[in-house]
């Protein structure tokens, strides 16, 4: 079935779109994107792009526009019916979430639209929770059109880089540097995580990482893998593929 889906993806620039756009909306959609693995989907249509089989600009036009398309109908879904969701069961069950999110909606709509739309759970959500509080559309226009914007290259980027990485000539140096570039990228996005970690761990409340990574071992362990990722990235800069592998990206970006 992936042999079929990546063949047909590839027989065209139009059906590689159509993709983009299916991806894109079905993973935004109320409800619907709970049950897609969308940063998987979008991680391997980036691929496509790095690889030069999809223009970047296009990809990133057809996504922005299906998040705007399943935005709004989730937005609609939630002022039309927001009798029954609210006695839905499910929603019932999340009655803790849905008070906190009409909080942050009506004190701080902007960014609480504009956050949920970069986080996997709540990119399904929010929109359908605005639309069921009856939040102005004033109020929602604005940020959802700028995290539907920024959205796509943000999730298409961990694809791109991998994609330009396979066209790196082949040589006795190529995979070495194709394993030390995954093995940078793999640091810093630990290590940022650790550090999002630490800040919060003040803050937020204890969950089931907590148990393995208590504030007192975030305080060292944190900063040392930020430390070791940040010395990867440093040598991988200056590694002698570093300026084919820039030259790649820069194609991939609207580079001559």
């Amino acid at each position: 079935m992936q042999d079929f889906v990546e063949h047909f993806i590839t027989q065209s620039t139009t059906y590689a779109l159509i993709a983009v756009w299916l991806v894109a909306f079905l993973e935004s959609l109320a409800l619907v994107g709970l049950l897609m693995p969308g940063t998987v989907f979008m991680a391997a249509l980036g691929a496509l792009i790095g690889s030069g089989q999809i223009g970047l600009y296009q990809a990133w036009l057809v996504g922005t526009l299906g998040c705007l398309v399943a935005d709004w109908i989730s937005f609609w879904l939630g002022w039309r019916f927001k009798k029954p969701l609210h006695n839905w069961s499910f929603l019932k069950k999340q009655k803790a979430w849905l008070d906190k999110t009409e909080y942050a909606l009506h004190k701080h709509s902007m960014f609480t639209i504009l956050v949920g739309r970069f986080i996997g759970p709540t990119r399904p959500l929010v929109p359908m929770v605005a639309g069921m509080l009856d939040l102005p559309v004033r109020k929602f226009i604005l940020p959802n059109i700028i995290g539907c914007i920024f959205w796509p290259p943000f999730y298409f980027l961990p694809g791109i880089l991998a994609g330009a990485a396979i066209d790196i000539p082949s040589g006795e140096n190529s995979r070495g540097f194709i394993w030390l570039l995954a093995t940078a990228a793999v640091l810093l996005w630990v290590g940022g995580w650790l550090c999002w970690r630490w800040w919060r761990s003040g803050k937020a409340a204890k969950d089931a990482i907590s148990r393995w990574l208590p504030r007192a071992r975030l305080h060292w362990l944190a900063p040392l893998v930020s430390v070791i990722a940040i010395a990867a990235l440093v040598i991988t800069l200056h590694h002698p593929l570093m300026l084919v592998y820039a030259g790649i990206l820069w194609k991939v970006f609207g580079g001559a």
